[in-house]
């Protein structure tokens, strides 16, 4: 046989009891709403600074590439000037001639002799 209920002694004790129970239910629901909102405010404030991040790190690479390419500019307009100096025609000294032929002979001789 199954033991009866305990019989309550004043039924405002059971209504308070589920007052109670009621209220801290409304408590700890008021207690997540506020900390969702306060977790959507963080959530907001690191995006926002996430997207600053990101536009302070694109305007630095923006100024980087701008000064290589700069650089990169003055240096090819450099090694252009070198070369159109490099360029210039000029013209041999009869001694100059003289040397140049004399080698380009004694080149041949050692290329034609036997056993070369």
């Amino acid at each position: 046989m199954t033991p009866a209920p305990d019989p309550v002694a004043d039924p405002a004790d059971v209504e308070r009891a589920i007052a109670r129970v009621l209220a801290a239910e409304r408590v700890a629901q008021q207690a997540i709403d506020d900390a969702e909102a306060r977790a959507a405010v963080s959530t907001e404030t690191a995006r926002a600074v996430a997207r600053e991040v990101a536009a302070r790190v694109e305007r630095r690479l923006k100024r980087v590439r701008a000064a290589f390419e700069r650089r990169t500019a003055a240096e090819v307009a450099a090694l252009d000037r070198k070369a159109a100096d490099a360029d210039v025609h000029r013209e041999l000294a009869a001694a100059d001639v003289a040397r140049v032929d004399a080698a380009v002979a004694a080149l041949a001789v050692r290329l034609t002799r036997s056993g070369a």
